[in-house]
């Protein structure tokens, strides 16, 4: 089955798709440019809600807003076109931007920053009261995260190293321990970047000049790929009324020619695999 080209807005680095089952809509973003999207497949219209300040991922919270993780550590809930400040900066992230994030059961938010001069990424944890804490330094670049169905996991990715994480994670505290390699990806595959985890438990990551997604099964052996008219493949999720439709964003837009045709564009495949709802965040809520 090939990949069906859902939208294609020419996204600079198209990234963090996420099912919204209220709507039953999708929404993604385009990280430097600060743009929002939103496709409905009801209706198969979709549309750019916004463009600002980089975007580097968002959440979906309880009460069915949006919750912006952005430049500088800020962090903002956004409904219906209003903006609502939650964290005004970070003051160690001046320099830096948000990159990945994912909420879990119980409504925190497990956020990762860009390097900034003179020190790499950090992973925190946000917390429903809105507390900060710094979980993890020395990250090359903070990307796709995921738990595993019993929730006593969760997957990190650290895309420089071309590494997989899985760490024990105690959901009662939100705390985190043992980290270890779950996969490493060699020189020449690309780069490990988004993620997401169905709902059998195997884990499938977009592969960055990989052109590729990867399904991983639980004992991180590879189960199969997915290719696409794109060389920057940066993230998935499922979605659709019964999670068995994939959507799946890309980067490159501005040079089609050697990034691909599909670059910077949404893509849709449906392969009969089950996905599951993402947790949503209960911040300030």
């Amino acid at each position: 089955m090939e990949p069906e080209l859902i939208a294609d807005y020419g996204c600079v680095t198209g990234e963090g798709p996420l099912w919204h089952p209220d709507e039953q809509r999708l929404y993604w973003v385009d990280i430097p440019t600060g743009r929002l999207f939103r496709y409905d497949p009801a209706k198969n219209t979709h549309e750019q809600l916004f463009e600002g300040e980089a975007l580097g991922g968002f959440t979906i919270q309880a009460d069915g807003a949006l919750l912006l993780f952005m430049a500088r550590g800020a962090i903002k809930t956004w409904r219906d076109g209003r903006f609502s400040t939650v964290v005004e900066e970070i003051p160690d992230e001046r320099e830096s931007r948000f990159n990945d994030v994912i909420a879990d059961p119980k409504g925190r938010v497990y956020c990762g920053t860009m390097p900034a001069k003179g020190r790499l990424g950090r992973l925190y944890r946000l917390d429903p009261d809105g507390s900060l804490t710094k979980l993890l330094d020395g990250i090359g670049c903070s990307n796709g995260l995921g738990f595993t169905p019993d929730r006593k996991h969760l997957y990190y990715t650290d895309s420089p190293k071309r590494e997989i994480y899985l760490f024990d994670y105690n959901e009662a505290d939100g705390a985190i321990a043992n980290q270890r390699v779950f996969v490493k990806l060699p020189d020449d595959g690309g780069v490990p970047d988004g993620m997401t985890v169905d709902a059998a438990g195997y884990v499938w990551s977009a592969i960055w000049d990989g052109g590729c997604l990867i399904r991983f099964a639980p004992d991180a052996t590879e189960e199969r790929r997915v290719s696409f008219p794109a060389k920057k493949v940066s993230c998935v999720t499922f979605g659709g009324p019964n999670y068995e439709d994939m959507y799946v964003t890309t980067a490159g837009g501005k040079d089609k020619e050697s990034e691909g045709p599909g670059a910077g564009a949404l893509f849709r495949i449906n392969l009969g695999i089950k996905g599951v709802s993402e947790f949503r965040s209960r911040i300030g809520l």
